[in-house]
């Protein structure tokens, strides 16, 4: 089970990039995998080919329309059952006592 955090940016498309961050986060969420939106990427997990193939199909389809595109990955590969997603962020909500 992995839990890993992309980007897919268009190069030389102009400052807003919200439609392709939209058509990404259309792809994401019809996976059904768990997933969490955040300014700065998008965080998925599931096993490492379905995230893959979720990762690749972003990618592919802001290059459909882009000369350049570059996709950032960050991968935390654990054993262990679903969820680590949201456990990760509550065991440090519970450390701030929130």
């Amino acid at each position: 089970m992995i839990v890993c955090e992309f980007s897919v940016t268009p190069i030389g498309v102009g400052e807003s990039l919200s439609p392709y961050v939209a058509r990404c986060e259309k792809i994401v969420r019809e996976s059904g995998l768990p997933n969490m939106l955040t300014p700065m990427g998008t965080v998925i997990e599931g096993e490492w080919d379905e995230v893959m193939a979720v990762i690749r199909a972003c990618h592919m389809a802001v290059r459909a329309d882009c000369r350049r595109v570059s996709t950032l990955i960050r991968i935390d590969d654990r054993e262990g059952p679903r969820g680590r997603m949201v456990q990760k962020v509550r065991s440090v909500e519970e450390k701030l006592g929130g």
